[in-house]
């Protein structure tokens, strides 16, 4: 089939924005995203990934290792040296020849998690074997330390985020660090849409909320409730992490919200207990069940699109390569030899035309039904395929555009 070229009017780029509205619930040691339920299917669980898990592009549905195979990435080693990320270079060259499959795994997998922090710069003490010496070793909450740089560059937005400042000392504080996966949010969290909210047996006792959209999470409600107006941390919107450190006692009630010790009352350091941190039923206090926590906000996404016209022109794209498209049981070839390879010129193509009448064939038009449409580079190298739902009719005095858009 000829190449055609795209025209200066042909392709079109544009960024496609959105703000898909993303909520956790947290109950119980489990977390919830988006109210989706833990679902069992034929073979598994629907998701393959554990409750208030984000499955990416959602592959391996309900599937079960040696029942129905997951699927999963790969790439053959060849001279140009691809490979994936996860890969070293020295295991790369040193344990794998070239042929050989490098492989990767499906479903990739995230959540929120959360570390309670109570002296956010503390350091292991080593020992040195020779002279018998202590010193310091690395950060116990690495976390904490990471993002030091950031909460103190942050600080011209808010003093909020300053790691020490007239508000305190986030060295000595005790802090509640809640991770949101990318997945979540995508290149950011929209300012001015978080939320988080605090309930006890049921009943609001408190929510903070970024109105501001600088960053600082302020409790406004219930109204009137001890801390109204307050701010109890701060968001990192492009980062992904929320930090809380108020410490006023949200009610009067002692529950269980740590591993061991002792009961407590809830305070925004305590919010979000049982998000993959460990704290459970059977690790908490009692009256650790009667806490739950909704956490919601809107992330940032955008898709670079082209969108691209195909067009089949009047007296175009009038023959196919596919073999229906000649008159069956015909001889294909006129002369064949050792020397000699001649098809047979006098192949006839066959009349797709539909007659309204039994037994009479309607006069002969060249048509073809468009099923494909291939994408190359400048090069000519197949980048991509479009494919209709339905085979499209063409006639031959006919002029069709196609329609197709590629999300980068």
């Amino acid at each position: 089939m000829p190449f055609r070229k795209f025209g200066d009017t042909d392709l079109i780029r544009n960024t496609i924005v959105t703000h898909p509205k993303v909520n956790f619930f947290i109950f119980d040691g489990d977390v919830y995203y988006n109210n989706k339920p833990d679902q069992d299917g034929k073979f598994a669980k629907v998701y393959s990934s554990e409750v208030g898990s984000i499955n990416l592009y959602e592959y391996n549905i309900d599937k079960l290792a040696g029942s129905n195979e997951f699927i999963h990435p790969y790439i053959t080693k060849q001279s140009a040296g691809a490979s994936f990320k996860t890969v070293g270079k020295i295991t790369y060259s040193n344990e794998f020849v070239y042929g050989d499959r490098v492989t990767g795994s499906y479903p990739m997998t995230a959540s929120i998690s959360r570390e309670f922090m109570t002296n956010p710069s503390a350091r292991s003490t080593e020992a040195n074997t020779a002279t018998g010496e202590t010193f310091q070793g690395a950060p116990t909450h690495r976390h904490f330390y990471a993002l030091k740089n950031r909460l103190n560059f942050l600080g011209q937005r808010s003093q909020h985020y300053l790691v020490s400042s007239s508000l305190g000392d986030k060295n000595s504080q005790t802090i509640n660090l809640i991770s949101i996966p990318s997945i979540a949010y995508g290149t950011q969290i929209n300012p001015g849409s978080v939320s988080l909210k605090w309930f006890l047996t049921g009943s609001l006792i408190g929510e903070l909320q970024d109105t501001k959209e600088n960053g600082e999470l302020i409790q406004v409600g219930p109204e009137g409730s001890t801390g109204s107006g307050s701010v109890a941390g701060v968001v990192l919107y492009d980062e992904g992490f929320i930090l809380l450190t108020g410490s006023w006692n949200l009610s009067s009630e002692q529950i269980g919200l740590t591993n061991g010790g002792s009961q407590a009352k809830p305070q925004w350091i305590y919010y979000g207990a049982g998000a993959k941190d460990g704290v459970t039923q059977a690790s908490a206090p009692p009256g650790y069940v009667s806490a739950s926590f909704d956490m919601s906000f809107e992330g940032h996404t955008e898709t670079q699109v082209i969108t691209m016209f195909a067009h089949a022109g009047r007296g175009e794209v009038n023959f196919s390569n596919n073999p229906t498209f000649i008159t069956h049981n015909e001889t294909s070839l006129s002369t064949t030899s050792s020397a000699i390879f001649e098809e047979n010129a006098e192949r006839t193509i066959k009349n797709t035309v539909s007659s309204s009448f039994e037994g009479y064939d309607a006069p002969f038009k060249r048509q073809v039904y468009v099923s494909r449409i291939a994408v190359y580079d400048e090069n000519k190298n197949l980048i991509g395929v479009a494919t209709l739902s339905n085979p499209v009719l063409k006639e031959e005095d006919q002029d069709i555009s196609f329609k197709f858009k590629l999300d980068i």
